[in-house]
């Protein structure tokens, strides 16, 4: 299906009947008008959130504080982790994922009664972890960009990351939150081919348009660096120093990099878009896959999780580590965002923005 990552809805794993989306009420179906369709329209439900900000334990996750604007994302990439979270909300991780989205309104008052509570501890909180916040619908929504001004408004630290071109629109917020150390964002950036880019995440901007981004975010003063997540043996692996070298030249400052992760539906969902994509190196691809995981398609132990474990992590990341110090990358400790700023506007104050 054009424009999209899958054209999958697998079961659901926590509801014991299964449903299709079928647009058809006929009884008879002419084999002759059975046209499979290029594309499918996007529906956007709204949700009343009474909390806002999630709180994250774990070890190999580099922040606290967390906010996603959406679930499910409209990006389409088919290796998301995050696709299986879905099913929580009576959804497939598949097709469901990236057409029924979820779009929590009022997200920004949300946060705003949060940063007044008299118990908030001021923690940099991570934009868009979960699901991109400046997937498409953002552009008509603008939760995000109502987040960050009252991120602006209480001069709260936040670190955003994307891959969408949709967030040189807010730089005007950005500038103003970097000029005080507010502020970092990455840029995850795949691949620099266009041909696998749309086969593997469709609706997300070009490789060029990205590293147009990290230069107009740099020009700005905003602290941007590269994520290249994920890595996927034999499909976009030796693309790394090219993808580094591109991303340096661009102005990025910082890099890094995590293993194709396929935790519980995804594992479907990857293996029949290796079969539609690129049927001559499926095993090869999954066997590798199986070796990084000790013989499994996805292993959660903290610590390997994020980069698995053997002769090919090793590899991935010894070639990650000569290219970044050739390139003067990571040569310096990225400066913490600053916490002491924090300030709770007068409760007559009018909005800034």
């Amino acid at each position: 299906m054009k424009t999209r990552g899958t054209s999958l809805n697998p079961h659901n794993r926590f509801q014991p009947i299964a449903t299709d989306r079928d647009h058809d009420d006929g009884w008879y179906r002419d084999p002759e008008d059975e046209v499979c369709p290029d594309s499918m329209a996007t529906d956007v439900m709204d949700e009343t959130v009474r909390s806002i900000i999630s709180r994250n334990s774990s070890p190999d996750i580099p922040f606290e504080q967390s906010i996603n604007p959406y679930r499910g994302c409209e990006h389409a990439c088919i290796y998301c982790f995050a696709r299986p979270s879905h099913a929580y909300w009576d959804m497939s991780p598949g097709l469901d994922f990236e057409t029924r989205l979820i779009a929590k309104h009022n997200a920004a008052a949300r946060l705003r009664e949060t940063l007044d509570k008299p118990g908030y501890r001021v923690s940099p909180i991570a934009l868009g972890m979960n699901t991109d916040a400046y997937q498409p619908i953002e552009r008509e929504r603008e939760i995000t960009r109502d987040l960050l001004k009252v991120m602006c408004e209480y001069r709260h630290p936040v670190s955003l990351i994307t891959k969408g071109a949709l967030i040189l629109r807010d730089l005007d917020l950005l500038s103003d939150l970097a000029r005080d150390q507010l502020c970092s964002v990455t840029i995850s950036l795949t691949t620099l081919s266009n041909d696998l880019k749309r086969r593997m995440e469709p609706r997300t901007a070009a490789p060029a348009t990205r590293l147009k981004v990290i230069e107009r975010l740099r020009e700005a003063g905003i602290p941007v660096g590269i994520i290249i997540g994920p890595v996927i043996p034999f499909i976009n692996d030796h693309e790394i120093e090219a993808i580094l070298e591109a991303a340096a030249n661009a102005g990025a400052e910082q890099a890094g990099w995590i293993m194709l992760r396929l935790p519980y539906e995804l594992d479907e969902l990857f293996q029949d878009w290796l079969q539609r994509h690129f049927p001559d190196r499926a095993g090869h691809v999954m066997n590798r896959i199986r070796d990084l995981r000790g013989g499994k398609s996805y292993d959660s132990t903290f610590g390997s999780r994020m980069t698995g474990q053997g002769p090919y992590s090793d590899l991935i990341r010894q070639r990650f580590r000569n290219k970044v110090r050739k390139l003067g990358l990571n040569g310096r400790e990225q400066g913490s965002l600053r916490i002491d700023l924090f300030r709770r506007p007068a409760g007559d104050q009018m909005a800034l923005w």
